[in-house]
């Protein structure tokens, strides 16, 4: 058993409460390699916001579960060597088991989320509640999740929104004891969110209504990519073939992030940033194949996309 304390890393409660009080919200950032994660830092430390490193299963399956921890330990030190000791959490983002959970908190992480969405009204609160009573014996925080998003985010599929149910969540929160609630108000996993022409639009009426019936509760974004149409276009420039898609405005997520919404996940825009980047310098050198000389540029355009995030979109600069 290894404590996520003993890495330098801290749970979710203390960073939710401040992010309610102050509204913005906390940056939570996935990670499968270095250059990701040394983007994530640079950009948090260069803004002073607090972060939350999520690792997926696909990413554990990628990178090892091992390394992962080393790198989010190595994190902390290398926010540090930067000048700024910003806090970190280690999340697991979709976890869909009691014992992938069980797992990832005996192998140091601060943070897991548990993704009964799909499961039966009752059975989601079941295997939920089982997470929370073993993950809070070691003072690790747990996330739930109540409604469905659409889109594709690693082994996460769903073809249709299901909107959670505002006359549901008090009781999921009650009988479950969850720390923070991901819901479904209109946000999707993926870059191909929404056609050209289709008018992206958060449910801002039902993330109301969540917030009177469970005030003071924080609340989670999940798929809340923007789909930078210069970066798609830059992809495609250079010998891409991304199909058209939109993804949710900055503003509705910067008028979430003044709510009870304290975290908000953004993986795609990462993606797509990266791969305009590579794409860029594999088209201008075609002669080059030294490694560094593309995950460079793609890391320092992580780096600067994550920053824009920060500042203008969550609103966690100076935060840390």
């Amino acid at each position: 058993m290894i404590s996520y304390k003993d890495l330098g890393l801290v749970n979710s409660r203390e960073l939710f409460s401040k992010a309610m009080k102050g509204g913005y919200a906390i940056p939570a950032f996935n990670f499968n390699n270095m250059e990701q994660m040394q983007a994530i830092i640079g950009a948090c430390v260069e803004t002073k916001s607090p972060v939350i490193l999520q690792v997926s299963s696909g990413a554990r399956k990628y990178a090892n579960q091992t390394l992962l921890r080393y790198m989010a330990q190595g994190a902390v030190e290398y926010a540090k060597e930067l000048g700024c000791a910003i806090p970190i959490v280690l999340h697991l983002d979709h976890g869909d088991s009691f014992e992938l959970c069980k797992n990832c908190i005996e192998f140091g992480f601060s943070s897991v989320m548990i993704d009964g969405s799909h499961l039966p009204y009752e059975e989601n609160i079941a295997l939920t509640r089982r997470v929370v009573e073993y993950a809070h014996q070691h003072d690790v925080t747990v996330e739930g999740e109540l409604g469905v998003l659409a889109g594709v985010e690693d082994n996460v599929k769903a073809e249709h929104h299901t909107y959670t149910q505002p006359k549901e969540v008090e009781d999921f929160v009650k009988r479950t004891g969850v720390d923070s609630l991901a819901i479904s108000i209109g946000t999707s996993h993926g870059a191909y969110k929404f056609k050209p022409g289709q008018k992206p639009e958060i449910r801002l009426d039902i993330l109301a209504e969540i917030e009177k019936r469970i005030p003071g509760f924080p609340i989670v974004l999940h798929g809340s990519s923007s789909v930078p149409q210069d970066i798609v276009a830059e992809i495609n420039n250079f010998g891409g073939k991304l199909k058209d898609s939109i993804g949710i405005p900055e503003d509705q997520l910067r008028k979430a992030a003044r709510s009870a919404v304290c975290k908000i996940n953004i993986d795609s825009d990462g993606r797509l940033a990266m791969t305009a980047a590579i794409r860029r310098v594999l088209v201008e050198k075609p002669e080059e194949f030294d490694p560094r000389k593309y995950l460079g540029p793609a890391r320092d355009k992580l780096k600067e996309l994550y920053k824009h995030k920060i500042v203008y979109v969550l609103g966690s600069e100076n935060k840390a």
